[in-house]
Order: C-alpha cells, then structure tokens, then sequence
C-alpha cells in the first residue's frame, strides 16, 4: 500500500512540475522583473569595470546598489538558453521572453525547494504519508504557487531559506545522536547561505535561526553551550570562512569595500519606498508601519488549518518527549518565527505589498503547525490534509492566474477589493493586453497612438507594431485621442479614465464566495 501511495505521488509530482512550468511561461510580467533584470544588467556592466580598472563608479552611484542580484547568477545562464525558444512560442518582444524566462527558473527552484521541505518533515517524523501530505499543501498552497510563477527575489529566498534550514536541521540531528558533524554539511551551508544573503541582505538572519537552533538544543539537552562551541571550534572557522567567502563572491557591491555589508543592512532595513498597502481598509505606509500590520496580513494569508495547528502547540507540548529532536527543532522554529517577527516590528523595518517580505516565515510557520496537528490527533492530519489539498486544486483552478492574491476564508467576511491589497504584481497586464490588440484590429486603430498603463508591460504589444507607451499617471495630460487605457496594478485605486469605454475587465471569484475580485481594466478612449 505504501509502496502504491508513493508511486501516485512520484506521478501527481512529475504532472505538478510540467503544469507548473506551462503555467510559469503562459503568465503576465511584473513591475520587479523588470527592476530584476535592470539590476543584473548594471551589475554585470560592474563586474567588467571592476576587472578591468578595480573600480565601478556606476553601480555605487546606483540607487539600488544593495538589491542582490545572487540568483540571476542561476537564473541568466538558463534565461539566455531558453528565450529564443519562448520568443518562437510567446507573442512578446525579445526583451519579455528573457524576463518571462526566469519564470521557468523561479518556479523550478521552489519545486526543488519543496522537496527539502519533505525531507524536513522526515526529520521531525520518519513517516513519509506525513512528509507527502505536508509536501502537497506546501506545493498547492495557492499564495506560494501564484508567486512561484513570477516573483523573482521572494521564491528564490524563501527557497533557499528551506535549503539552508534543511541544513541546519541535519546538522542539530548529528549533534543530537552526538556524531561527527561532516565538513560537506559546513560547506552546503555556508553556500546556501551565501546565497540567501547574495539575494536579500536580511538573509544574514538565517545566522540567528542557526544561533537559535543551537541554544535550545543545549537547553533542552541540558549540555553547555560554550564547551559545545570550543568543541566545535574548527567546525565553526570552516562555516565562517566559507560563509565569508562565498559571501563576498556573489555580492559585487561588497568588493570595494567590506564594510558595505553594514551599509547594505541599514540602507535595506529602511528603504525608501514609502508606498501605502491597503490593510483591513486601512492605507499603512511601508516606513511607518503599525505592529498590527504583520498580525492582520498573517491572519488573513495563512490557510484556516495552518492557523489552527500553531495554536494547538499549548495541547501538543505534554505529548513532546523531554530530550525529544522533534521537541528541539518545534521550539526552535518556533523561536525563529517569533524573535525574527519581533525584530522587525521593533527596528520598524520597511515592508509593503502585505507579508511578500516575510514569506520567508510562511514555510517554518508550515513545519510547526503541520507538526502540532499530527502530534494531536492524526486521524484529523489525514482527514483536513486531504481536504485541504483538494481545496487547495479546485482553489489554483478557479483563480489562475492570480493565486499570489489568494486570502483565506476569513477574509470573505469583508469586502476584499475595498479591504485588501489584491494585484499589487500587476500580472493582469498580458490577458488585458490581449484585449486590447483585438479590440485594435476591429477599429483600426493607429498605432502611433498612446497606450497608457505601465511601462514595463509593453513587452506583450511591442511586437503588434504599438509604437507609444506612458504611464498612467500621464493620463490627465493625454490630448491625442483615440488611445488605449490599462488600469491595474496599483493604478486599481485611482479613479476610472474620463469619457472612455471599458472593453474588458480581470475578474474571478474565491470557492465559495459570492464576492467578484477585480485585478484590472482595458478601456478605449475616443
């Protein structure tokens, strides 16, 4: 039985990966892939200049100097294979199909992320039912697989953040049954490590989980955490060493000069982009956020069961053998979760566009609850995971392509459009594009008129021959009509163009939910 039950889910896996992957490449384009891209390009331009003269005068003057470009390290090699082949399949410019090819790379990554996720779930119990059905709901859960398809700095992250506490957790488990920690464990950390950082400064923070994971180990152990330390000494110079290296290898920005790593945390920890995100009705702004911000993006994101399963830790705890691993690594994550959440209401760090910049938590937050549910009753595991997953289906079907929007049940209660942040990426770009260059053909429209909407989504009409592109924002100056209107993104909370027709609309319903979500608008104005 068990035997057949892995075979299905070799299968239902293999069916995930191709769909996913379909999925990825047939999406629309946001505002960050562009930044993305423009990152790597300036930074590549530097790496040259820094060879050649030992310096790069237009990467420190840079704005955005400090956005890591470590996974376009991955990414660019198979982004330039495959965007001839896209450019043959997709009806986008050059340019989109190398930004719509890191799709591929993105959604591939968190795949292979979620396998580490299962082979946690093993350490905390060697059962593999438990480990696939935990794999299912993290796969499935829609707010990760909408954002798997696009997002380009937070599914690399919070990816290699499953690396690196796989890591983490096969290293406590040597060290529990007290056997020689391997050097190659050392040396895979410090280089998922390296790439957590090269990614997002803040992934120095995987040093305090480490840090974390050990101190409850040895309290829970009851062993001396410095006599564990100088017993590890030379354990702990070889993950720094290589941590440092690998460190300042894939940062660029760091070469000139160290100290850039302390400038590259202040500098990120506030960064100046001081747009509002609309929280329960309520406009917060990203450098002057309320502590209750966290609180009410997590409630109303987290799936009702994973909710459930954190707060049933209290009736679990007794059932945690005293010197129990499983004990060490629950109270662990949990630590982690709750010290890194504190850290960042208390420094008042920038975040916006709801919880995208905590993702990262999402999957530790996974691991407990599932854990919790299990150890409580699991008759209930399986009977609500199952469930969960077909919802989970019948969920990602009805809202393709806009999972990353996705709100638990909760949230119906209120009305979402009017209460909530819904396509803040934008994607609605390509269906409504697509409207447009057939409403175009039926009225002959002159291409050298405008199409205002965002600039970075010019990608899908480049290649029908539209020559003029503005900001919507540029709208109130338009004088030449007739011309096209795109309203989406963050563009949804201003007002309807003047004395235009709206030709299509980006609508789609939650499972039972009467609500109608609204992503976007085409108009034609003439």
């Amino acid at each position: 039985m068990s035997y057949k039950i892995q075979n299905t889910s070799l299968i239902l896996l293999i069916i995930y990966l191709i769909v996913g992957i379909y999925l990825s490449i047939n999406t629309g384009i946001s505002h960050d892939e562009y930044h993305e891209q423009l990152n790597w390009e300036i930074n590549i331009k530097a790496i040259k200049n820094f060879y050649e003269t030992g310096t790069y005068k237009d990467l420190l003057e840079y704005k955005d100097r400090y956005h890591g470009i470590g996974f376009n390290f991955l990414s660019q090699p198979f982004q330039y294979l495959t965007k001839d082949l896209l450019l043959s399949y997709l009806d986008v410019s050059e340019y989109g199909s190398i930004l719509i090819s890191k799709h591929l790379v993105i959604f591939t990554l968190f795949f292979i992320s979620g396998l580490f996720f299962y082979k946690i779930c093993l350490i905390f119990f060697n059962n593999k039912n438990f480990a696939l059905i935990s794999l299912f709901l993290f796969l499935l859960y829609p707010y990760f697989l909408g954002h798997s398809l696009i997002n380009p700095k937070d599914i690399p992250f919070l990816s290699f953040w499953i690396i690196s506490t796989f890591i983490t957790c096969k290293i406590l488990k040597k060290l529990y049954k007290e056997e020689t920690v391997p050097i190659k464990y050392l040396v895979y950390l410090s280089i998922s490590t390296s790439f957590l950082i090269s990614i997002r400064v803040v992934g120095f923070l995987i040093l305090l989980q480490f840090l974390i994971f050990i101190i409850t180990f040895c309290e829970i152990k009851n062993k001396s955490f410095l006599n564990l330390l100088k017993s590890n000494i030379k354990n702990l110079i070889i993950l720094f060493f290589n941590l440092a290296f690998f460190t300042y290898l894939l940062n660029p920005i760091f070469w000139h000069d160290p100290r850039e790593v302390i400038n590259s945390l202040i500098w990120m920890s506030k960064y100046q982009q001081d747009v509002s995100t609309l929280t329960l009705g309520e406009y917060m702004k990203a450098l002057n956020l309320p502590a209750s911000y966290y609180f009410i993006w997590l409630f109303f994101k987290l799936p009702i069961l994973i909710i459930l399963g954190f707060f049933l830790f209290p009736l679990i705890e007794k059932k945690l053998l005293k010197n129990n691993l499983n004990k060490i690594l629950t109270y662990s994550l949990i630590f982690t979760c709750l010290i890194i959440l504190l850290l960042f209401i208390l420094l008042d760090v920038a975040i916006y566009n709801e919880i995208r910049h905590l993702m990262f938590l999402i999957p530790l937050i996974f691991l407990i609850s599932l854990n919790n549910l299990y150890m409580w009753s699991r008759k209930f595991f399986y009977f609500s995971g199952v469930l969960f997953i077909i919802f989970f289906v019948i969920e990602n079907i009805s809202i393709n392509p806009y999972q990353y929007t996705w709100m638990n049940s909760f949230s119906k209660f209120y009305k979402i459009n009017k209460n909530f942040e819904v396509d803040y990426w934008g994607i609605s770009n390509k269906n409504l594009y697509n409207k447009i260059v057939k409403h175009s053909s039926k009225n002959n429209f002159n291409k050298n008129n405008c199409v205002y909407g965002d600039l970075y989504s010019n990608v899908f009409l480049e290649k029908q021959n539209f020559k003029c592109f503005k900001m919507y924002s540029e709208l109130d100056a338009a004088k030449l009509r007739p011309y096209y209107v795109m309203k989406n993104h963050r563009n949804l909370k201003r007002s309807n163009p003047k004395d235009c027709k709206l030709i299509s609309s980006e609508l789609y319903k939650y499972s039972f939910s009467n609500q109608t979500i609204n992503v976007g608008s085409a108009w034609y104005c003439d």
